[in-house]
Order: C-alpha cells, then sequence, then structure tokens
C-alpha cells in the first residue's frame, strides 16, 4: 500500500502524528455525549461494540480493530470488529485476553516478538475499557505492518480516551451482566445445560412454529439407567460428577438448532426442531450408545458403565400441543425401562 506516493506511515508514526488531532476529537462534549447516548439505547453487548469500532476505526484508521469481552464461560470472545478476519481475530483475542487480564493497555511494535502474546500480526494496540475499577472489556487496534517503534499513546491523549470509553464501558459492563443473569435464570446449575423451566418455554414456542409450518417437532426423554447405584455405592458427589459426564456426551450428539436440558434428576430432554421420529429414534439410538461406551468417573480411578432408556415423541404423529407432546415422550420412556431397559422406543398415536 502507498500512501502519497510512498509506503503507509506504520502505526506508530500515524499516531505520533495524530495525537493532537485526536485529542483534540476526544475533548470535544458532543464526541462523548453521542457516544453516550448510543451505547445506552441498547441493551445489546455487540451492539455496544459495533459502536466503539466504528469510532475507533476513525480515531486510528488501522487494518483492522475490534472489542472483546468475556462470555457466559468467561472466554474472551469479538463483540465487534473491522478488517480482522480469521487470521487477525485469534491474534487480537490473545491481545485482549492479556489487557483485560493485567487491567492496562499493550503496545508493542510487532507482536512476533513480544512475549505477552503471540501471533503473526505486526504492530498492535490493546487499550482496557473500564468502568467502577474493574476492567470490562477490551479495545484492540491492529496493523499487519510491523512498527519501527511501539504505537504509543501520550498520557494527555490516554486520559482523554478512557473518559470517553468510560460510557460505553458502563453500558458493555450492564448488558453484559444482564446476559449472564438471563442464562442464569434458564440454565442448569450441575451440568450448565438449559434447566426444564427453558425447555418449557422452547418447547412451547417451537410447538406453535411447527403446528404453522406444517414441519415435524421431536422431543427426546432419556433417563440413565442404574445411576442410583452410583449414588449408593460412591456417594453423592460422584453422581454430581457422573451427571456433569453424561451432559457432555449428550450435548456433543445434538446439533447447534437442538435444545439440550436436563430435565430433572437423572433425566435429560432434547427437542429437535424439523425431525421426524426416524430421525429423532437415530438420535436416541446415538446417545444411547455413546453413554454406553463411556467410561464414567474415570478421573476418580473407576471406570463405571451407564445405559439409558429413551423415548421418542413426533408432533404431529402422537401430540398436537407441546403438554402431549411431553406426556408421550415421558411414556415411551418408561415403556423401554419397563421392558429392560437400555433401548430408544418411539411413542405411538394410541
Amino acid at each position: 500500500m502507498t500512501y502519497g506516493g510512498s509506503r503507509r506511515p506504520d502505526l506508530a508514526a500515524r499516531l505520533r502524528r495524530s495525537q493532537r488531532a485526536l485529542k483534540g476529537r476526544l475533548e470535544r462534549p458532543e464526541t462523548a455525549l453521542a457516544l453516550l447516548r448510543a451505547v445506552h439505547d441498547t441493551l445489546d453487548p455487540e451492539t455496544i461494540g459495533g459502536l466503539v469500532v466504528e469510532l475507533a476505526d476513525e480515531w486510528f484508521k488501522a487494518s483492522a480493530c475490534g472489542v472483546f469481552a468475556a462470555d457466559l464461560d468467561g472466554q474472551v470472545v469479538v463483540l465487534s470488529s473491522r478488517g480482522m478476519g480469521p487470521a487477525l481475530t485469534p491474534v487480537a483475542t490473545g491481545v485482549a485476553r492479556w489487557v483485560m487480564g493485567h487491567g492496562r493497555e499493550l503496545a508493542t511494535a510487532d507482536l512476533r516478538k513480544d512475549p505477552r502474546a503471540t501471533g503473526a500480526a505486526g504492530a498492535v494496540l490493546g487499550w482496557p475499557l473500564r468502568c467502577r475499577a474493574q476492567t470490562v472489556a477490551a479495545l484492540v487496534v491492529a496493523e499487519r505492518q510491523a512498527s519501527s517503534q511501539p504505537p504509543h499513546i501520550t498520557p494527555a491523549v490516554g486520559q482523554s480516551l478512557g473518559v470517553v470509553l468510560e460510557g460505553p464501558a458502563q453500558a458493555l459492563d450492564n448488558a453484559l451482566r444482564l446476559r449472564r443473569s438471563e442464562a442464569l435464570s434458564v440454565t442448569d446449575d450441575l451440568t450448565q445445560l438449559y434447566n426444564s423451566r427453558y425447555l418449557n418455554q422452547v418447547l412451547r414456542r417451537e410447538a406453535k412454529r411447527a403446528s404453522r409450518s406444517g414441519r415435524p417437532l421431536s422431543l427426546l426423554f432419556l433417563d440413565l439407567d442404574g445411576f442410583k447405584g452410583i449414588n449408593d455405592n460412591h456417594g453423592h458427589q460422584a453422581g454430581s460428577t457422573a451427571l456433569v459426564e453424561a451432559a457432555a456426551v449428550i450435548r456433543r450428539c445434538a446439533r447447534e438448532t437442538d435444545v439440550v436440558a436436563r430435565f430433572g434428576g437423572d433425566e435429560f430432554a432434547l427437542i429437535l426442531p424439523d425431525t421426524g421420529s426416524e430421525g429423532a429414534a437415530a438420535v436416541g439410538d446415538r446417545v444411547r450408545e455413546r453413554l454406553a461406551a463411556h467410561p464414567f468417573l474415570a478421573g476418580s480411578g473407576l471406570s463405571l458403565r451407564l445405559t439409558a432408556s429413551v423415548g421418542v415423541a413426533t408432533l404431529p404423529d402422537v401430540a398436537a400441543s407441546a403438554e402431549e407432546l411431553v406426556r408421550a415422550a415421558d411414556m415411551a420412556m418408561y415403556q423401554v425401562k419397563d421392558s429392560g431397559k437400555n433401548g430408544v422406543r418411539i411413542a405411538q398415536a394410541d
């Protein structure tokens, strides 16, 4: 890329030249006010991150920039970005992780030579978004071209940048807290699957959608055979660990569009949109086989085996509502229990 007939100045050089202009823009009251109004009009973290990225793109004019925060599992993920692409995103994520962990900026002329983070990018500037004395997110500016020296923001500009970004940081903190709170209200504490409350909400919604569209909707009810023996012989802590392992096995058998929930105790349920009875039975068989092959509590020196009884019910084949679907799947599961366990049964219309 050329710049006025020559190679474009690197990130550090551009920042040196633009410090005074950037400080002037940041200190205009309308800059912070407009951004504050925009971010407080939404409770969506990705939208807030996008507003910050849009301004950062104007401020720094780098090849790529993005806003990163921790997701529900504590992993650092990108909320919004420009120019990152699949190559730069992992690099910028590592920078954001360092910035959020240390609560201060990271500036490097060439990330390949910086031990704080790794990657193939050139010059990088990571800036913490802080509010309530905490770092809630990170703004990362990346340039594929290495700089002659680390990109530098003067203390005066840094102070102004911190003031302008404090409002978005607070809005982002509120939005992320709300999202985590909502997630906790629908998540089973032990297995981190959805809970029965959320399962019922989704099932009612999907049943209405399936009735309107004419597409099938299947529900799997699954009960672990012999689970009581783990509690009786090895204690409730071992039982809890086994449930967590079972949840992980079941989740890996599902598609992204499926909803996997712990219904209660050692019972699990899967909502399978756009899936007929034969396809649902195939999923049930896959779950049952993988559970049977899993060595439970291997980390504790044991290698216990569990099987599963699975009931399958499909709308509209055997039900016309979410409530009827639940009853049919539950009845089919108990029919498997009564006939020897470790199997899959499709609910019949009669």
